[in-house]
């Protein structure tokens, strides 16, 4: 009784073409006051269970990436050895030769101590056994045009590991880190960086049990770091990831500790080497007369990462913002954002879905400008199945109460570990799409978002509850 007469009114004006099973409008009616709800449920025959507003357009959050990386699956080599992305070294000019750290959109190099694959340990040991000597050092990520943020980022997200600059020549994720522990109560706290930041430290150590109110902030554009609030003493130590503006800056500067680590002299200066996208040697700048530039100097080392699947994997079961953007980039030949959406676009026409149900401006999802209707989800979820690397890329995705994203959700359900979707969730936007199994055993594809909630306000449980009903009830 009381799912229909919450029916009409969770409804109203809403484009319905398939009801929801009352259990699901129940859920649905407890999210937070003003959201608006899309959600397509089809089965394996393609027939709409549940049409709540399928063509309306929403934002998809980090549901962004299932279509940059359906993209990389349809068009890249992702089973081979990363021969493309690799980072390389080079030395430049006679006597004391300038150093070329060259980032070609690898996601994975790793300057950890205790690194095996991928490590810029083995870039440094090319240069250290060539010379003892070097002068600048430089961080070039020509590779890619200089779009480190998205349009329509927050901007309030660029100094956090979520916001991080995006460039070709990638390190450590392009985060620094910063270890934060309390002391004598009364006493300035412990603050410990890599170096790369200045660090004020304004923060006090409070007494045990007074709790922690830690503040770290950093204006973008800025190489300060602000510390200020408390920890209690006794307090576990915080360690905090922290974004970077400029990584192809912070990789030099790291490769020249490194350098200087391992017996060679550093000379001359930090410094990177851009591509705008108003470099008239720009590939993406179409129609203008190519410009004639040196040969480059042979590479002296270069490294070969493992196969792009391993990443794609990481990237939708983690939601990895950075390494998503690199994807995007990574599809076009020019390593512009236009022209990586430009080999989206193609792939979302092979699919049969229209221009006009959706528009992304970045690779992830951070973009508030991103849209995208239920129904466009669901379309570009089938037709992955139809394709080679359908079942591949399904498995990138996380499981309910299992791994990734949906470690913590659905735990106790019937959904447990019988439910495989990206998630999203960004400003006033939660979403989740992919397969269910239903009571029945169908399977079930779907597409859930909601956007417009007030404040903070979450909708993910009314979500969750939501296709757990409809889960039930086919």
């Amino acid at each position: 009784m009381m799912g229909s007469l919450l029916l009409p009114l969770l409804l109203a004006g809403a484009p319905v073409e398939a009801p929801l099973p009352p259990a699901a409008v129940e859920a649905l009616a407890k999210a937070p006051p003003g959201t608006r709800i899309g959600l397509v449920v089809v089965d394996a025959e393609g027939r709409e269970i549940v049409a709540l507003r399928p063509d309306e357009r929403f934002i998809p959050a980090s549901n962004t990436k299932l279509f940059t990386t359906a993209a990389a699956f349809a068009t890249l080599d992702v089973a081979s050895p990363d021969i493309r992305g690799g980072a390389t070294v080079r030395l430049e000019g006679r006597g004391t030769p300038t150093v070329i750290l060259a980032g070609h959109g690898d996601a994975r190099l790793s300057s950890a101590p205790g690194c095996r694959v991928d490590c810029l340990g083995e870039l440094v040991a090319a240069v250290a056994r060539r010379t003892r000597v070097v002068g600048d050092v430089v961080g070039d990520d020509t590779a890619f045009s200089d779009e480190r943020w998205p349009q329509g980022m927050s901007w309030n997200n660029m100094d956090s590991v979520y916001g991080t600059g995006i460039s070709a020549l990638t390190l450590d994720d392009n985060v620094t880190i910063l270890t934060v522990s309390p002391t004598a109560p009364g006493e300035p706290l412990q603050v410990i960086g890599d170096g790369y930041y200045r660090i004020e430290n304004a923060a006090t150590t409070g007494e045990a049990g007074s709790g922690n109110a830690l503040s770290v902030e950093r204006m973008p554009g800025s190489d300060l770091l602000r510390v200020t609030g408390s920890l209690a003493a006794g307090a576990t130590p915080v360690v905090q990831k922290l974004g970077v503006d400029d990584p192809a800056h912070r990789a030099a500067w790291r490769f020249a500790q490194l350098l200087r680590a391992a017996g060679v002299m550093v000379k001359g200066r930090i410094t990177v080497r851009h591509r705008s996208l108003t470099d008239a040697n720009d590939p993406a700048r179409r129609g203008r007369a190519p410009v004639t530039v040196a040969a480059p100097v042979p590479v002296l080392a270069a490294l070969t990462p493992s196969p792009l699947a391993e990443d794609l994997y990481q990237t939708n079961k983690t939601s990895q913002n950075l390494h998503a953007e690199l994807l995007l980039r990574r599809l076009g030949a020019s390593g512009s954002v236009a022209d990586g959406h430009a080999v989206v676009d193609a792939v979302l026409a092979r699919a049969g879905i229209a221009r006009v149900t959706y528009d992304f401006a970045d690779g992830a999802g951070m973009s508030n400008y991103d849209r995208v209707t239920p129904r466009t989800t669901v379309a570009l979820l089938r037709w992955a199945e139809t394709q080679p690397w359908g079942a591949d890329w399904r498995a990138t995705f996380p499981v309910a109460a299992t791994d990734g994203t949906l470690a913590r959700r659905f735990a106790g359900t019937p959904l447990a570990g019988r439910l495989m979707a990206k998630t999203g969730t960004l400003n006033a936007a939660n979403a989740l799409a992919g397969t269910m199994i239903a009571a029945s055993g169908r399977m079930l594809t779907f597409a859930a978002y909601a956007n417009d909630m007030p404040g903070d306000m979450s909708a993910i449980p009314a979500i969750d509850a939501a296709l757990v009903a409809i889960a039930g009830a086919n």
